[in-house]
Formats: C-alpha cells, sequence, structure tokens
C-alpha cells in the first residue's frame, strides 16, 4: 500500500447499526460480508480479551474478500497483565498464529497498553526486544509520558509505528512520520461515544495526506463509529 489511508472500524457486531448501517432484513451471519463491501480493514479486538487460535484468524481469512486487510490486537494478557515481563513465548506464538492464520491479510500487530503504564527507558528497551521487528509493529500508549522524543527516536530507529490517538486524557498528536499512519478514534469527550464533527475529520484528512496507513473508529458504543467511519471514507475519496 502506497499513499493510502485505509478506512475501517474496531467492531463491527453492533446492535445500534442495525437500521442505519446494517439493513433491517439482514441476518447476523451476514453482517461482516456487508461491513466488507464498504471497507477494506477492520481492527480484530476480540484478541484482546481471548488469546486467538489458528482456526479463529483462518476462518477470519477465508470470510474476508481478497485484499481485505485485519489489524490485530495483542491480548492483555501480554500488554496487561504480564506487560511484557516473562512473556517471550506468549508474544511469538501471537504473532505465530497471526501469521499463519491471515497471511497476506495481515496488516498491523497492535500492542495496547493499560494507563497505569508510565514510561521509564528500562520498559521502552523492553518493548522493543520483545517484538519481532519484521511485522508492523503498533505501540498504543494511556500514559501522557510516553509522548517523548527518546520513544519516538527509538521507533522510528526500529520500524516501530507510534499509535496515534484521540482519546480524552492524551495528546491528540496526529504522528505521520513513523513508517506508517495508524489512528485510533476513541470518541472525545465521551470515550466510546462521543462522534467527530464533520470539521474534525477532514482536519485528519489534512494532516495525513499522501501518507500510507489506517484510520480505525473505536467510538462504537453507539451509532457514531460507523457513521463517522462512512464519512470519513467519502471525505478521503
Amino acid at each position: 500500500m502506497k499513499n493510502e489511508i485505509l478506512i475501517g472500524c474496531s467492531s463491527y457486531n453492533n446492535r445500534y447499526w442495525k437500521g442505519i448501517f446494517y439493513p433491517d432484513n439482514l441476518t447476523y451471519s451476514k453482517w461482516f460480508e456487508f461491513y466488507s463491501q464498504y471497507f477494506s480493514t477492520y481492527e480484530f479486538n476480540g484478541s484482546f480479551y481471548k488469546f486467538p487460535t489458528l482456526r479463529i484468524l483462518t476462518n477470519w481469512y477465508n470470510k474476508a474478500p481478497e485484499n481485505f486487510l485485519f489489524s490485530v490486537k495483542a491480548p492483555k494478557e501480554i500488554t496487561h497483565i504480564k506487560q511484557f515481563s516473562d512473556c517471550e513465548n506468549l508474544i511469538s506464538e501471537f504473532y505465530n498464529v497471526c501469521e499463519n492464520g491471515l497471511k497476506e491479510k495481515l496488516a498491523c500487530v497492535l500492542f495496547q497498553f493499560p494507563p497505569s503504564y508510565y514510561f521509564t527507558s528500562e520498559r521502552l528497551k523492553q518493548i522493543i526486544s520483545n517484538l519481532d521487528l519484521k511485522f508492523k509493529n503498533v505501540i498504543e500508549f494511556r500514559h501522557k509520558t510516553w509522548w517523548n522524543q527518546e520513544v519516538w527516536d527509538a521507533f522510528m530507529e526500529n520500524n516501530i509505528t507510534f499509535c496515534s490517538v484521540s482519546h480524552p486524557q492524551l495528546p491528540q498528536t496526529i504522528f505521520k512520520d513513523f513508517p506508517l499512519v495508524y489512528i485510533r478514534l476513541h470518541g472525545v469527550p465521551n470515550m466510546f461515544y462521543s462522534s467527530y464533527s464533520v470539521e474534525e475529520l477532514l482536519q485528519i484528512k489534512n494532516t495525513t495526506n499522501l501518507k500510507s496507513g489506517f484510520i480505525y473508529f473505536n467510538n462504537t458504543a453507539s451509532e457514531a463509529g460507523i457513521l463517522n467511519a462512512l464519512e470519513m471514507k467519502r471525505i478521503m475519496i
């Protein structure tokens, strides 16, 4: 992908979208097929709550159309419970399942750390040493101490993308100098609920012009996420 921003959502199984996005008479089993007619990427978050299996990701591979791309979120066991300590085998297993299950449809591997995980140089080194750098790794932090030059320089040196976030308690910086633009829009001021205005979406478009990457809408606790994703897709044309 060159100079292309793909738009998608971090969830598709959403009853609020029925009658707004999904036709009223469309059965649940057809929802992902319908979603993939409008969007060419999906951020798979189910893996955060339950470690993915090869069978599950192979099923996703088979039901997604050609040229569709998945970004996959690492299990919380890795990022929240163990926080990258003594989990080399878990991380390796996660990479292997993603690679073998999704094959060429695997886009990015997302590691999102908890708000309690603040910056230290030792933690930065630990993150980098545990990543398999052949993958498109994206790191999302929830503590503002990670917004610093030491982190950004280290990520650039190792081809790692610093995730841009729209989050009520974090800097709103859109990063465009890393290997990819990767933006997660969680909803501000009400996380998971708030909608983004056309003006806000246009600002994102202008910031990411002529860049490659992904924009995922995670404000999916209401109809906001799908409406914003459709609008973002329209204005990116």
